[in-house]
């Protein structure tokens, strides 16, 4: 399995981007066994919300899920659905290439309203971190996309994460995210020293964006690593069956921000536009910033100066970057 991070990346992590203290978990899952560490007994720590972690034994291991687990939105001590989840870099959630592995969506009634503005509401408030997400499997494509993860409203933070084999459906329009689907969030989602693929045959695959997909949704990528994942799609956003942009990274919407540090991007591919990163604000209020970062081998229709993007932003900076 691919460690989490970049070891190149050199970005400075500020406070809101680092890894949650879970010196006091809410719910501890398993007795000390792998096989005290069940399916039912992580659901039901996640219902509970508030700090989760793992007591598993010494070794890694690996809990597979035959359905989504579904956050509550009113879950914990604040009844907010606030949830760390603290996997200590021994445990895997997978989907066993049968479902998505987890679901957020503070506009879903069937997880009970907190709120009748969840459009711009920064609970329930989310933070992986020391997780490996494998084999999650969404074809829902009109749920827009995330196979390991859909985050809709609310606030996101992923911390020394793998995400491997995940996928979401292979082709439609706007259907984005193999591993990450975000919608509606609150602030900057955070993703601090993650792997996204990491090795050939592991990686992501969605009909846009391979790893990540968003619609409006702001960005800070620090020191994380992007390799082996696709956008499988073809036929862009304008004909048939769609997809096919930006085999990473595939970021829609207006005034919203994608700021990469630190990060390597490598033998990424789409079947259409950027086989690294595609960044379309569609009114050119957006911006996009990249710096101290590398990308190698990406694979995509390039139709712009910088290979392995498609831009169309407000504003664009590249500082020390390498293309190959």
């Amino acid at each position: 399995m691919p460690a989490p991070g970049n070891p190149a990346g050199t970005a400075a992590i500020p406070a809101a981007a680092q890894a949650e203290d879970v010196s006091h978990p809410t719910t501890v899952v398993g007795t000390g066994t792998p096989e005290s560490c069940t399916p039912a007994a992580l659901e039901a720590a996640i219902h509970k919300g508030g700090v989760v972690t793992f007591n598993g034994g010494p070794d890694p291991i690996t809990i597979t899920l035959d359905h989504t687990i579904k956050i509550i939105n009113n879950a914990g001590a604040s009844q907010n659905g606030d949830l760390v989840i603290d996997g200590g870099g021994k445990v895997t959630l997978s989907g066993g290439e049968r479902c998505r592995i987890l679901y957020q969506n503070g506009c879903d009634a069937a997880q009970v309203y907190i709120t009748d503005h969840c459009q711009d509401y920064p609970h329930p408030r989310l933070v992986l971190q020391n997780l490996i997400l494998a084999d999650g499997y969404a074809t829902d494509g009109g749920i827009m996309g995330g196979g390991a993860l859909f985050v809709e409203s609310g606030s996101l933070k992923l911390v020394n994460c793998v995400f491997v084999n995940n996928q979401c459906a292979l082709t439609g329009r706007d259907v984005a995210g193999g591993a990450v689907y975000a919608f509606m969030v609150q602030g900057p989602v955070y993703i601090t020293n993650c792997t996204f693929g990491g090795v050939e045959g592991m990686g992501n695959r969605g009909s846009h964006g391979g790893a990540l997909g968003t619609i409006g949704v702001s960005y800070t990528i620090l020191n994380s690593r992007f390799s082996w994942n696709r956008a499988t799609g073809t036929g862009m956003n304008g004909g048939n069956p769609g997809g096919g942009n930006g085999g990473a990274i595939y970021n829609d919407g207006n005034t919203y921000t994608l700021d990469i540090q630190g990060c390597d991007f490598s033998n990424n591919a789409a079947n259409e536009l950027a086989g690294a990163v595609f960044y379309v604000s569609n009114d050119s209020s957006g911006a996009l910033k990249v710096d101290h970062s590398t990308f190698h081998v990406n694979s995509g229709k390039d139709v712009q100066s910088v290979k392995g993007f498609y831009i169309q932003a407000g504003s664009q900076s590249f500082t020390t970057c390498t293309f190959d």
